[in-house]
């Protein structure tokens, strides 16, 4: 008698073996709509992906300057204004009427434009932190950014620097045309880049340092006191070493960092003027930077915290 034993028939016998996955996604609820299939979840996303504190800190950067741009006529009547006021009394109308000496116009024009470096960024630094610490908080969304509050205070005094350069650049050719000198030489362009570029993140860090310091209250009375004695202690219409008859002035201006960006200039530009040397120059300047940012990140610092 022989016996005949049967296997229960498998899905490979049935031809469908490789259909299994496929046809688990693809099964029907009752109501005959297909069942949602599992997502599928890639092993590169499995974790948030991370952005370099550098280009966190490009982006606020970018954002500032958009800002900027998009105002761009409130941007050259902050920054061009006041200076252009004052080169056209002192260098045009008094030379017009002879109360000057001709020679007295070139030399005004650097220290003009080192003054307007210097100015533009502070106030593009300064100003706006004083409203964000006390009325605004706009503060707090920077703060809010996965990047370290150093780096938000350097980016600060890194975003007035770009306006300050900005405006002192655009500050030569409107000067040369309301004097009516001559063109600065193309071969002075490396040193005068320098030194702009450190004067003006000069005021850069400078801003910071009362941005942080200044209550909004007091905030026209301290820039009032602070920045009269600055303009006009700052070799800007004359030059320093040319103060040799009257000492104590001229060891104020020297202690004065924004003198060194004014004299750089002259130095760079005119043979006929003593001036202090481009190297002493860039030395003094490059210190004060330094110092400037050190207090005023330990001051933006202690504003963030508290």
């Amino acid at each position: 008698m022989t016996v005949t034993t049967s296997t229960p028939a498998t899905a490979t016998d049935t031809g469908v073996g490789a259909e299994t996955a496929a046809d688990a996604t693809a099964a029907t609820t009752p109501s005959g709509l297909p069942t949602p299939s599992a997502p599928t979840v890639s092993s590169a996303s499995t974790g948030p992906r991370k952005v370099s504190q550098s280009r966190i800190l490009g982006s606020i950067l970018w954002r500032d300057i958009l800002v900027t741009a998009r105002q761009p006529w409130l941007f050259l009547a902050e920054a061009l204004l006041q200076p252009l006021f004052i080169l056209f009394i002192f260098g045009k109308v008094l030379a017009d009427m002879d109360y000057v000496d001709s020679s007295y116009v070139p030399l005004l024009l650097p220290g003009i434009v080192g003054l307007t470096a210097f100015i533009s960024a502070l106030q593009a630094t300064a100003l706006p932190l004083v409203m964000d610490f006390s009325y605004s908080k706009e503060i707090e969304d920077r703060l809010m950014a996965p990047v370290g509050i150093r780096l938000v205070a350097l980016e600060k005094i890194v975003f007035g620097g770009i306006r300050g350069f900005i405006a002192a650049a655009l500050m030569i050719p409107v000067g040369i045309l309301v004097l009516g000198v001559s063109w600065w030489p193309a071969s002075a362009l490396p040193p005068i880049l320098a030194v702009l570029v450190l004067g003006s993140l000069l005021g850069g860090a400078l801003g910071l340092v009362l941005g942080t310091v200044v209550p909004a209250r007091r905030v026209g009375v301290v820039f009032g006191l602070a920045l009269t004695p600055l303009m006009f202690t700052a070799a800007a219409q004359y030059s320093l070493l040319s103060l040799h008859g009257l000492k104590w002035f001229q060891v104020v201006v020297g202690i004065n960092p924004i003198t060194y960006i004014n004299e750089g200039l002259r130095a760079v530009l005119l043979d006929k003027v003593d001036s202090v040397p481009l190297g002493i120059d860039l030395a003094v300047l490059a210190a004060a930077i330094v110092v400037a940012s050190v207090v005023g990140i330990r001051g933006f610092t202690r504003r963030a915290v508290d």
